[in-house]
């Protein structure tokens, strides 16, 4: 790529063409209805985000034993189907592109949250010891997992084909697996969380054979121009961990390629001292931008378009573009207190600060009350 190539370059995703690379992250707000279900303000919310040359979603539960945590909208009833088709119709009347980011939480959820209260699932019945189980009555600690039988993971597959059908009745644009941040699917491609010793265990081959599958039926639903994937390779949030990182995130990211999918959607550290980067980082070169170290590692490995996401702001998405590492750059908290973040980035204006106390859950103030600029 060339520095030609910014965040208002279009470019072209899949069978879309989009008309800037600003993307708005997916971000669990907090905010849905009764039932899980999405409510006229959730509409306004991404409605006023529009602009944005994509939306992903926030994440959403294919099932009632997916969700992880109190008032997050699902994607597995006829209502809660109902309630998405206000959400797409007013970001479409806007000229707006909204895909859906399919969910399921595993292991990080509670039984306060589950149907029956039922113990979460996991590959494996092992703890995250590190975060705690967000509930309707507040924090609690993670309670020690029920491993997936064998025989119960392809009504998972299941789970995530239906909720494919449902964001295509839902009148979504495309959908996104979440395959990252310590979730259900990241605990079967992670040995720190799956110890198990059958088909889905043990090697790398095995512990990605879940998310492959998850991959296939849902491009079975909407064909692989309309389906990203996303990975968090330095993730060790909610204890996640792996004896061989780049072995692992190799292989997951060149199988993908298999699928022709729409995009990656990669993750950047948090810490320039954790484990990725030290597997990642080569000798300083000043031609490159210090942001998107896992785009830059992956980007020999995957075929496709990359979305990379995590910290970025205006000069470091153009960087990163310029450099060629990805092609899309993925915005979470600035696109929450900046509903126009593309018309500010293009007249270089100056941007809301974000309130984090109105980060997750409540009603207008922090959600749908940030001013505009132009």
């Amino acid at each position: 790529m060339s520095a030609d190539v910014n965040l208002f370059s279009p470019v072209k995703l899949g069978s879309y063409t989009l008309r800037n690379r600003i993307v708005m992250a997916p971000l669990t707000r907090n905010r849905a209805g009764r039932g899980n279900v999405c409510v006229p303000l959730n509409a306004l919310y991404y409605a006023q985000r529009s602009s944005a040359g994509l939306i992903i979603a926030e994440a959403s539960q294919i099932s009632p034993q997916g969700v992880g945590f109190p008032q997050t909208p699902g994607i597995h009833s006829a209502e809660q189907v109902e309630s998405w088709r206000l959400v797409t119709k007013a970001v479409h009347e806007r000229g707006g592109l909204i895909f859906l980011q399919l969910w399921h939480v595993g292991r990080i959820s509670h039984p306060d949250l589950q149907p029956q209260g039922n113990l979460p699932v996991a590959p494996s019945a092992i703890a995250a010891t590190i975060g705690m189980a967000s509930t309707e009555d507040g924090d609690r600690p993670f309670v020690t997992p029920r491993a997936l039988e064998t025989e119960e993971i392809p009504g998972i597959i299941q789970d995530y084909r239906h909720a494919a059908q449902n964001a295509i009745a839902a009148g979504f644009d495309g959908v996104e697996i979440h395959s990252a941040n310590g979730y259900l699917l990241d605990q079967f491609l992670q040995d720190g969380s799956n110890q198990r010793i059958d088909r889905y265990g043990g090697s790398i081959e095995n512990r990605a054979r879940l998310l492959m599958e998850v991959t296939e039926a849902v491009v079975e639903i909407w064909r692989g121009d309309r389906v990203g994937v996303r990975l968090s390779p330095s993730n060790q949030y909610y204890s996640m961990s792996d004896s061989d990182p780049q072995a692992l995130f190799s292989y997951v990211v060149k199988t993908l390629n298999c699928f022709d999918l729409a995009y990656l959607h990669l993750i950047e550290p948090r810490s320039n001292t954790d484990a990725f980067n030290r597997w990642v980082q080569r000798e300083n070169d000043p031609n490159e931008p210090e942001f998107g170290l896992p785009c830059r590692y992956f980007r020999p490995l995957f075929k496709g378009t990359i979305i990379s996401a995590g910290g970025y702001d205006r000069d470091r998405g153009n960087a990163v573009l310029a450099a060629g590492n990805a092609d899309l750059i993925a915005y979470g908290r600035l696109f929450i207190s900046n509903p126009d973040l593309p018309k500010r980035f293009a007249q270089n204006a100056p941007l809301n600060p974000y309130d984090r106390a109105t980060f997750f859950g409540g009603g207008a103030r922090g959600y749908t009350d940030y001013p505009t600029a132009f």
